[in-house]
Parts: C-alpha cells; sequence; structure tokens
C-alpha cells in the first residue's frame, strides 16, 4: 500500500472532515487555536511533473483520523473550552478503570499517584495530533489502552525468561495493544512501535509472522 492509499483509507483530509461534521473552517481553525481540536497526524505537499514542468502547490493537504468525526462534533456542543480536557482526563481515567477491572495493571507511578500529569501530557500529544498517528482511532480510549499496555509490555519482557501464565498474559496484552495501534504509514513502519511492540515480540515468544 502506497502512501496515498493508506491516508484515503483511513483518514480525512480537513474538507472531508469539515464536511461530515457540517462545521466550516473559520470554527475550526478556532478549536486549534483554543487548543481543543487535534492538529493534522499529516500534511501533504503535492508536486506535478509534466510536460510543462514542475509545479508544488502552495496549499498543504492535511489529513486527520476519520474517527475524529466523533470528537468534533462534540466538541462544538461545548460552551466552555476549559472543559473540553476534562472530559478528555474523564474519558482516561474511566477506559483505564475498565482495563484494570479486566486484569490490566501497572505499578508505573505514571499510572498511579502522577496519573493527573501523565493525563496532561497525554493531552499535548493528543493535541499535537501523535495519536492521530499510532493508534487507530486517535480517541482517547485507544489512546489510554496503548499507553497502558505499552507499559505493561515493557514490564514483562523486562525480566529474564517468560513462560506459563505470564506468557499467556503477554499474548493477551499483544493482541490489545494490536487493536488499537495504527497500522502506521509505509514510509514509517519499519521503525514503529508496531515492529518493535508487536511483531517482534510475537516472532520472539509465540513464533507468530505476520
Amino acid at each position: 500500500m502506497d502512501l496515498l492509499s493508506y491516508l484515503n483509507q483511513y483518514f480525512y483530509t480537513q474538507a472531508q472532515l469539515l464536511d461530515k461534521c457540517k462545521i466550516n473552517e473559520l470554527a475550526f481553525k478556532q478549536y486549534q487555536k483554543d487548543a481543543i481540536m487535534p492538529l493534522a497526524s499529516y500534511k501533504l505537499n503535492i508536486q506535478c511533473d509534466s510536460f510543462f514542468g514542475k509545479y508544488i502547490a502552495a496549499q498543504k493537504t492535511e489529513y486527520y483520523p476519520k474517527a475524529y468525526v466523533s470528537w468534533l462534533v462534540d466538541i462544538s456542543k461545548i460552551q466552555e473550552t476549559q472543559n473540553v480536557f476534562e472530559i478528555f482526563s474523564s474519558r482516561y481515567k474511566t477506559q483505564l478503570k475498565k482495563l484494570n477491572e479486566l486484569g490490566f495493571y501497572s505499578h508505573d507511578n505514571k499510572f498511579n499517584q502522577n496519573l493527573s500529569e501523565h493525563i496532561k501530557q497525554e493531552w499535548q500529544h493528543f493535541l499535537k495530533g501523535t495519536y492521530g498517528v499510532c493508534t487507530k482511532s486517535g480517541l482517547v480510549e485507544n489512546i489510554a489502552t496503548k499507553e497502558l499496555t505499552t507499559t505493561i509490555v515493557n514490564e514483562l519482557i523486562s525480566n529474564e525468561g517468560i513462560s506459563g501464565q505470564k506468557q499467556k498474559y503477554l499474548k493477551v496484552l499483544i493482541d490489545l495493544l494490536d487493536s488499537v495501534t495504527s497500522l502506521f504509514a509505509p514510509h514509517e513502519r519499519k521503525t514503529s512501535s508496531r515492529v518493535k511492540l508487536i511483531e517482534n515480540i510475537r516472532k520472539k515468544y509465540f513464533k507468530y509472522v505476520e
């Protein structure tokens, strides 16, 4: 799959996103200025080469995860911009609680006494468009799941020898991480977290090759 095919399959251009949400560009840019709407995950510069020579378009095409339709619709209904972070924080904590109840727990301080500070950092990554690149939806629930499972996986593989129940637990973790991790653009995949924390671990511990 080439880059353009990847972007068109998993992302909307800004124009497509605004059309889906029935929101004008001025309002959209204000949401980004107010730091409640993420920036684009990808920006594409268009270059055309023909009989008449090379042409590089001055305007960049911005791409956003398709799931951002729901986020944009939600924030358009909120009156006070400061409340948006509280919604993000609440959804993050709720997802962590669900995962904890399912048996996924980390002793890392960022998920315990330093959770509030951790969520503030996650919020900044979210706004920069980072999680639109490395998670399937770019939304809060995927972010919390990816962060927690990644941390637990790293804790497990840092110990020598994994077998029995620990190996079964690792497999469940990897499958869960796989469910929220993006495929990544073709030029990014070889150095991505998908290769490091999903594909390589499956090969090492489960002899599984994608």
